[in-house]
């Protein structure tokens, strides 16, 4: 028997609305947690930090030059080797200085035979006057061969004391001449590694002018970091804050030290005149601004020799940090009116989404320190509150 048409159409019509109740049905309830782009609230250490690039140089070190000209005969040292203090590093051709030696010598004697001469004269001289006031005494003679005597005694006596200020002023000479001798010899000043030659056997060096470098010499341990800090992070830079270096040959090695010296002008660029045309407000003006850095010292112990000159670092300066911290990523938070406190959406398990004031700390710029309004293990939103990301 044939069911009615009117039944029919009913059951079509509650067939087609199905689809549409089930859709709005699944629309209506939350989206699974798993469905959300979610971070997990954990904890973690915590440290809020200004970054650097750096280079590593000597602590102490000296360079040695020529302070005599000629040429160099024997350099008894080579990179990388270890000096003491007074060792003989280089050997310069002495022919020059032994001959200048030779004669103020030779000019000494000469002076001291004319003072013998003199001083021979002066006691004739004083012979004559005194027999001349003997003479003056009985009215022998006149008063003109009298006051000649006298005047012939005095000049005598200007002629000794004159060739006795030669003599000195060339023994003065000579100690200089036999110093300028012994700067043909050159000796390390202090105990440390040879770290540069900068001369070769046979070279002739002239130092009239400047002060010719040899080589240079270096205590490697200590070591120091020269950090170029930028103007926006040195006032977060203080001395004695901590920090902390890495290199690129030191793998997952850290260096720890503190800050010895803020150094307080930087560096003049190579183009900056002394008329000021280059100094950073004109450059800015002009367009081509450039970008201040200071310099921050650090040392740090190199006993193991692990560290060499030249060496590219990056320095961390631990402003503060925190250990076993509750963490969370910025990127969770919501900003408010306020720097301490953040918004966070927080996903239960079924999907539902609660906000919640945050109470922070301090921040590494990726994640920040959770003091009140999280529990570990918390799930934040990232992004919009759709089950497919929409």
């Amino acid at each position: 028997m044939k069911r009615p048409r009117p039944a029919r159409r009913a059951l079509l019509v509650a067939a087609c609305l199905i689809p549409v109740i089930a859709v709005a049905a699944w629309q209506a309830l939350p989206p699974d947690r798993d469905s959300l782009t979610t971070v997990t609230v954990t904890r973690g250490a915590i440290e809020n930090s200004v970054t650097a690039l750096g280079t590593l140089q000597p602590r102490r070190y000296v360079d040695v030059g020529a302070q005599a000209s000629g040429q160099i005969q024997k350099i008894h040292a080579e990179a990388g080797d270890q000096v003491k203090a007074g060792q003989l590093l280089v050997e310069i051709d002495p022919s020059t200085q032994k001959a200048k030696l030779d004669a103020s010598r030779y000019a000494i004697e000469n002076l001291k035979a004319q003072l013998q001469e003199q001083k021979a004269l002066h006691e004739l001289a004083r012979q004559k006057y005194q027999r001349q006031q003997r003479l003056a005494a009985g009215n022998a003679t006149r008063e003109e061969d009298v006051q000649t005597a006298k005047a012939e005694l005095s000049a005598t006596q200007a002629r000794v004391d004159m060739f006795q200020a030669q003599i000195l002023q060339a023994q003065a000479s000579l100690r200089s001449d036999e110093a300028e001798l012994g700067y043909t010899r050159i000796y390390a000043p202090m105990d440390g590694t040879v770290v540069a030659v900068d001369a070769r056997v046979g070279q002739t060096l002239n130092a009239q002018q400047q002060t010719p470098l040899i080589l240079r010499i270096a205590k490697l341990s200590p070591m120091t970091v020269w950090a170029e800090v930028s103007e926006a992070d040195i006032g977060h830079v203080k001395p004695g804050m901590t920090a902390y270096f890495t290199t690129l040959s030191g793998g997952n090695r850290r260096w720890t030290s503190t800050v010895r010296q803020i150094l307080p002008i930087p560096p003049k660029p190579l183009n900056e005149t002394s008329q000021g045309s280059g100094s950073p407000t004109s450059s800015n003006k002009s367009g081509t601004g450039r970008v201040v850095l200071y310099t921050v010292l650090l040392d740090v112990d190199n006993s193991d020799n692990a560290l060499m000159a030249e060496m590219t670092t990056q320095v961390f300066f631990v402003a503060s940090s925190v250990k076993d911290a509750l963490t969370a990523p910025v990127a969770a938070l919501l900003g408010t009116h306020s720097a301490d406190k953040q918004i966070a959406r927080v996903v239960a398990k079924n999907g539902r989404i609660e906000e919640r004031e945050v109470r922070l700390g301090i921040s590494d710029r990726l994640r920040v320190q959770v003091l009140d309004g999280l529990n570990e293990g918390d799930h934040l939103l990232i992004g919009p509150a759709t089950g497919n990301g929409g």
